[in-house]
């Protein structure tokens, strides 16, 4: 969420008056403090709405891997739920209920050893659930340590240069070192041999990440285990994995079955996905599951007696409406296997025809397909030297498509990127209309005698 600071860009501070459109108007409104006194109801919501009309259109935002389009039934239950505290479950026991029921479906979908004793919670989003799975690997950590008498030592987090920015901010809340394997060469994401490279008896674990926010590649789950098993056999060090997951973990088990990337692999201890990415929720909701009950150290877990009712608790807040977590049920009864299975292929259908579509228009190559995430990146020729990717980001906002452009990270920093996000209520006719207008877009980009954006004056976006 954004951090209001001195530092920041914030509009200016005036007084406006408002628009004569009820008759009840107040005359001028603070826009940084209180006002003295109260406001017609419809006349504070039509300011509102008046300010939010110029925000984005969220269907045409292909930077987000964020749900943007529910059934309505869907929408109906979240308004139903929306005053439920999902902490307070002896006053919801129904809701309560219905996250119990998501922890164990999932913990089956990910093939924990003993799914019917599944040991998960749900979170605001796949960040927190990240930080969750990290606090256990270092709690681990540290009683290994202890039992084994070994003297105090900086606990260091092995993963690669692509992850997303709340790993950053897990080693640096948490005090933990952050080794990052660099890309290299047209290698984007963390490899096997990179990470044990890393690795000694301090490491806490190895996060994999299935579908990096780069270019939507998987990494090699089942080969950086591999690695570390041998890495154990030779040194006696056991190193733990966490999976990532927080988008791939809803795509993968419907339509890449055959990888291995989850509990199945006996190194993977716990796993964070997202549920309001491709679980096709509204946000925010997130899962951290782990491997068994051994996996999560029974001090991280708080037994709070609140409302009534003795009851376990692991979390980085406390109160958080029940609403997400209900549609999360919904969509698992509303859809089922083969219900989210269709879902992704058509999204990764349609991402893989749009990505070839790209392709065969002339200036841009792909660095991925689309065909793992339905996520692509891809790049200018080196032959294009008088538009850049951030000229191409800024044009096509033009027609209301927001497409990032961005710079990789440390050892490929030489590479700027775009990329698309397909997700549910993204289709082919949308695709064909985006074709449309990069076609137009790239007629008055040829024109262009010198590149007008770089890095510093495109689009903003992070990671």
């Amino acid at each position: 969420m954004a951090l209001k600071h001195p530092k920041a860009h914030i509009r200016p501070v005036h007084r406006h008056p408002v628009a004569p459109l009820f008759g009840m108007e107040p005359g001028t409104i603070p826009r940084h403090h209180l006002p003295e006194g109260e406001m017609q109801p419809e006349v504070a919501a039509q300011i509102i709405r008046d300010e939010l009309m110029l925000d984005g259109n969220a269907r045409l935002n292909l930077a987000t891997f964020v749900t943007t389009w529910a059934e309505r039934e869907a929408e109906l239950l979240m308004a139903l739920c929306q005053d439920k505290n999902m902490i307070d479950k002896d006053e919801y026991p129904n809701t309560a209920e219905l996250e119990v029921r998501c922890v164990s479906m999932l913990s089956h979908l990910w093939h924990a050893p003993d799914a019917e004793q599944a040991t998960g919670c749900s979170t605001t989003g796949s960040s927190e659930a990240a930080m969750l799975g990290g606090l256990a690997l270092k709690r681990r950590w540290q009683k290994a340590r202890a039992a084994a008498g070994s003297p105090p030592a900086t606990p260091n987090i092995v993963m690669g240069a692509n992850v997303q920015v709340c790993w950053e901010k897990f080693a640096n809340y948490w005090d933990v070192e952050m080794r990052l394997v660099p890309m290299e060469g047209n290698r984007f994401h963390l490899s096997a041999d990179g990470a044990v490279e890393m690795c000694d008896e301090n490491t806490i674990g190895v996060v994999a990440v299935l579908g990096s926010t780069f270019d939507g590649s998987y990494e090699p789950v089942a080969e950086i285990c591999a690695a570390l098993d041998a890495y154990q056999d030779r040194t006696g060090i056991d190193i733990p994995v966490h999976v990532d997951g927080a988008s791939g973990a809803f795509v993968a088990p419907f339509l890449d079955p055959d990888i291995e990337w989850d509990f199945r692999l006996p190194r993977v201890a716990s796993i964070n996905a997202s549920g309001h990415k491709y679980g096709l929720v509204y946000p925010g909701v997130g899962w951290a599951i782990w491997r068994n009950a051994d996996a999560l150290p029974e001090d991280l877990i708080f037994w709070v007696n609140y409302l009534g009712d003795n009851m376990p608790t692991f979390a980085l807040n406390f109160s958080r409406p029940g609403a997400q977590v209900a549609v999360q049920y919904y969509n698992f009864l509303r859809l089922g296997f083969d219900g989210y299975r269709r879902v992704q292929q058509y999204a990764r259908d349609v991402a893989t025809h749009l990505s070839a579509q790209i392709a065969e228009l002339g200036p841009f190559e792909l660095l991925t397909r689309g065909d793992e995430l339905p996520v692509f990146a891809f790049k200018l020729r080196d032959t294009v030297s008088n538009y850049t990717v951030f000229d191409v980001s800024n044009g096509i906002r033009e027609s209301g498509w927001l497409v990032p452009a961005y710079t990789f990270p440390k050892n490929r920093e030489d590479l700027a990127a775009l990329r698309v996000v397909v997700r549910r209520g993204f289709t082919h006719d949308m695709a064909d209309q985006l074709i449309h207008d990069l076609k137009k877009l790239l007629a008055r980009l040829e024109k262009q005698p010198a590149p007008v954006h770089d890095e510093t004056s495109g689009s903003g976006f992070h990671h």
